[in-house]
């Protein structure tokens, strides 16, 4: 992936890091595979938001114009806010943060390389229709590993298959905590906040919107849909307007079973009061299909 004269080249040395490629990246940073000091692969995430910023000498990351310098503060304070908090956080389905460091005029955090496969990636591979059974395996782990995060005083605000880690066995790991927030500051409309079409609800689009446990619900809703559809839900604000989209269980109900598609259906209404509330609900409600599922008898409930 070329991120043209932005990106680190290969063979430059960041703290005790060696860069060896590009993974990725969005608007905000670029990805790193690196290794080392011991040759172990780690990722490296550099907060780089490209409307902002660029590199000059030295691979120094500058704002672009004096009236970006204080947008680029606040973003690189908040980078460094998320990478502290991961660091703390720790959990088998959460991206594992092993250090974070300032350099180069901007942050950078440090991540364990885990082997496998993207989910979006993955959902386009197989053009949707993913097995219940997977499903059940991806998304019991990830909600538990959202309920640590929700317990711990935050909210995701940015779930979606493309921060999603397949690892071997169909592991699932919840990456990119950039749009993290503590729940006591995100009650409101955040200037900042990542808006994905499809997976943001409507209060994470409206002014003032009340933004809670409920809004990375829906999210997980929409991630589910999409694993089944094999394309983003419609945005939260056409649905809004006029919603035409099918309830998952009149739309997949041939392939899927009726519980598996009422829990899909419940975490995306649009109404936020009406998903549910918090994460443990939907994961009862997972850990029920599953556990029938297993016994053969999903398709008759």
């Amino acid at each position: 992936m070329s991120k043209s004269n932005n990106s680190l080249q290969k063979g430059v040395q960041l703290d005790n890091y060696i860069i060896d490629s590009i993974l990725g990246g969005g608007g905000f940073s670029i990805v790193y595979l690196a290794h080392d000091k011991d040759n172990k692969k780690v990722v490296i995430k550099e907060y780089m938001p490209s409307k902002l910023a660029s590199r000059g000498e030295n691979n120094e990351v500058k704002p672009t114009t004096d009236s970006n310098i204080e947008r680029f503060a606040h973003g690189r304070r908040l980078f460094f806010q998320e990478a502290g908090t991961l660091i703390n956080l720790k959990h088998p389905n959460i991206v594992n943060v092993i250090n974070f460091f300032r350099a180069n005029g901007t942050v950078y955090m440090v991540m364990d390389y885990e082997e496998g496969v993207n989910l979006q990636g993955y959902i386009k591979k197989h053009k949707g229709n993913l097995s219940e059974a997977l499903l059940g395996a991806v998304f019991i782990p990830l909600l538990e590993g959202l309920e640590l995060i929700h317990s711990s005083g935050l909210l995701h605000l940015d779930i979606k298959p493309g921060n999603i880690h397949l690892c071997s066995g169909a592991h699932p790991l919840l990456l990119d905590f950039g749009a993290v927030h503590e729940m006591m500051h995100s009650r409101q409309f955040q200037p900042n906040q990542v808006i994905t079409p499809g997976f943001s609800p409507i209060e994470q689009l409206d002014p003032g919107g009340y933004v809670g446990p409920w809004t990375d619900i829906y999210a997980i809703g929409a991630t589910m849909r999409a694993c089944i559809e094999g394309i983003p839900p419609p945005s939260s604000t056409k649905r809004r307007e006029k919603d035409t989209m099918r309830p998952a269980i009149n739309a997949f109900r041939k392939k899927y079973s009726p519980k598996l598609l009422e829990a899909i259906d419940w975490a995306m209404e649009v109404d936020p009061m009406i998903r549910p509330q918090k994460v443990a609900p939907l994961l009862d409600k997972l850990k029920e299909i599953k556990s029938l599922t297993h016994n053969g008898v999903a398709k008759k409930q």
